[in-house]
């Protein structure tokens, strides 16, 4: 059996039925590298009570870890839910064609998190991706993103890649949407941990030390109830 089992957004957000899972595999991987973790992930070996191999992307896209799984029980550790990274659909592909059976352990990702914002989901539109610029690579795709949410008035998750800190991604922000007549941004920080931070300002007063993993938020148009949460964000 090959389990893909998603962490949630805390060292100990993992549900009781996927610890039981585990108690039965002989291997236990983790994708390493999908997200940049709000805590130690030496820590997770402890909390789970097994052994825990982490994986590059390179081993996660070449699937043959999960030919043990036609063996014996095995598993892939994923930060939040497992299916949210266009990544892992793979996995499960490979088990249909090959006839190995496999089970989903769904868990919180950052597309429900966004909730703690007082943003109604079902109106947030396309999410984007943030890379980090690079000299002759600005790639600015996430600006298009925004524009065409903007356009059905629907919010925007963008969602920043992995290496890129605070600051640059703030500075990248704010070149692509130069010019445009923005007024304030959502920026939610650790959220489902004991860390989580939500901010709401001004670009140019977005100032506070933000960790990762953290993201940003294009409102669009607001309901009452979604402009008196935000109000009420310090």
């Amino acid at each position: 059996m090959f389990y893909l089992i998603g962490l949630g957004l805390d060292l100990e957000s993992i549900s009781a039925e996927a610890v039981e899972a585990l108690g039965k595999c002989k291997k236990v991987y983790l994708d390493a590298y999908t997200v940049e973790f709000p805590y130690d992930v030496e820590k997770l070996a402890g909390v789970l009570g097994k052994k825990v191999i982490p994986l590059t992307r390179i081993m996660v896209e070449q699937e043959e870890f999960i030919d043990e799984a036609k063996k014996q029980d095995v598993a892939l550790l994923v930060y939040g839910s497992p299916l949210t990274a266009t990544t892992h659909i793979s996995l499960i592909l490979k088990c249909k064609k090959e006839n190995i059976p496999y089970h989903v352990f769904n868990n919180a990702s950052i597309f429900e998190a966004v909730a703690e914002t007082g943003l109604q989901i079902y109106k947030f539109g396309k999410t984007a991706s943030m890379p980090a610029w690079k000299e002759g690579y600005k790639p600015d795709s996430f600006k298009k993103v925004i524009l065409d949410n903007l356009k059905i008035n629907a919010h925007t998750l963008i969602l920043a890649d992995i290496g890129l800190n605070f600051s640059e991604a703030l500075k990248q922000l704010k070149q692509a949407l130069k010019g445009m007549k923005l007024e304030k941004v959502v920026v939610c920080s650790r959220l489902g941990t004991k860390e989580s931070q939500v901010y709401y300002n001004n670009l140019d007063k977005l100032s506070a030390e933000i960790y990762a993993p953290f993201c940003f938020i294009i409102p669009g148009k607001l309901h009452f109830i979604e402009e008196e949460a935000l109000s009420l964000i310090s």
